[in-house]
């Protein structure tokens, strides 16, 4: 389910989109500011936010530029009264990807919505984010707030396996058949070996843990 964070100083409006948000299976945060918004999004992960521009505090512009600066990258809808074109450009200027004029048809802002998050899909898809950890199937990199790390093969395909699926518990024989391939003659200690490295690697991670599940096998979770 994608998570989908509003700021929006307008109380009726945001409950609005949230209803309809909600109703169309989206999760959704609501806050009435810019600095709101900076506040929720150090604290948990969104898929996209919805920004009305004119908020107390901190104007939309301003949080998606510093948004941006932070290096960002999470699709944004801005959602506004400004109907210049002047204000638009200064809109896609500072890093928004779509931009809706009040009043606002509220099934149109769905549609924006889907299409936003498919692309920024798309664009992912071999990247893979929890929390402000990034794993980078193509390099075998993954990339914390405090550093940038190569993964020797397996050991970053299981990473990548469980952060995939939080919460979902994968056997050891799961594991095996996938990662070192169906009929392997490797003795499934070697998952735990490997499961082991991966938490001297990540001891001190704010994103996530590996739990072990006594006489199954193991899962990642957020934190």
């Amino acid at each position: 389910m994608a998570h989908v964070l509003i700021a929006e100083d307008d109380t009726e409006l945001a409950l609005l989109f949230r209803h309809v948000l909600e109703k169309n299976g989206y999760a959704v945060t609501v806050v009435s500011d810019g600095e709101g918004a900076e506040n929720a999004l150090a604290t948990s992960f969104y898929d996209l936010l919805i920004s009305d521009v004119m908020m107390p505090k901190k104007d939309g512009f301003s949080l998606v530029r510093s948004l941006r600066e932070k290096g960002n990258t999470m699709p944004v809808l801005t959602v506004t009264a400004k109907a210049e074109f002047e204000d638009m450009r200064q809109g896609f200027a500072f890093g928004t990807d779509d931009y809706m004029i009040k009043p606002v048809n509220v099934g149109e802002l769905v549609i924006r919505v889907g299409a936003l998050l498919r692309r920024a899909q798309l664009a992912n898809e071999r990247k893979l984010t929890i929390g402000g950890t990034v794993l980078d199937m193509d390099s075998l990199t993954v990339t914390t707030q405090k550093e940038s790390m190569v993964l020797p093969q397996k050991e970053f395909m299981l990473l990548y396996k469980m952060a995939s699926y939080p919460g979902k518990i994968f056997t050891r024989k799961e594991m095996m058949e996938e990662i070192w391939g169906y009929g392997t003659p490797t003795d499934t200690h070697t998952v735990d070996v490997h499961v082991g490295r991966l938490r001297e690697r990540f001891r001190d991670s704010e994103d996530f843990e590996i739990v072990t599940i006594r006489g199954i096998g193991y899962k990642a979770v957020r934190k």
